[in-house]
């Protein structure tokens, strides 16, 4: 197992497998939020040019059609992903999970990497 062991004052020890400051600081996590280190603090996603936080499929839908993405329709019925492509000619593609409440931080940062100039990932305002 890799990642830092940390004893609290009763010396119970918790491994946490992605540390970061944040985890060190606190005993449990205040939110739930999209990052995996205990500690994390939750990220959103937002569309820059009207600073909007994204807060739906639809919404985001909304934004990646307006800049050239285009659904990409799978069949099967099973599949739990939703899949858009930027055109017929190029090799890139963003999948994220069907239920928005799956939406984690590297599902925002593969569309930011696609989209630069468009979204950034923030921390959650609290």
């Amino acid at each position: 197992m890799s990642g830092v062991w940390i004893f609290d004052k009763k010396g119970v020890a918790r491994l946490i497998t992605n540390p970061t400051r944040e985890s060190f600081e606190q005993k449990e996590p205040t939110l739930s939020g999209t990052a995996t280190a205990p500690g994390a603090r939750p990220r959103v996603l937002v569309y820059l040019p009207t600073n909007q936080v994204i807060c739906s499929h639809n919404e985001l839908e909304q934004r990646l059609v307006e800049l050239g993405w285009t659904r990409f329709c799978t069949c099967n019925q099973h599949n739990n992903l939703i899949q858009f492509h930027k055109s017929d000619h190029s090799a890139h593609l963003i999948s994220l999970p069907k239920r928005f409440a799956d939406f984690k931080s590297f599902h925002m940062y593969d569309i930011v990497v696609k989209n630069r100039s468009f979204f950034q990932v923030r921390d959650r305002p609290v």
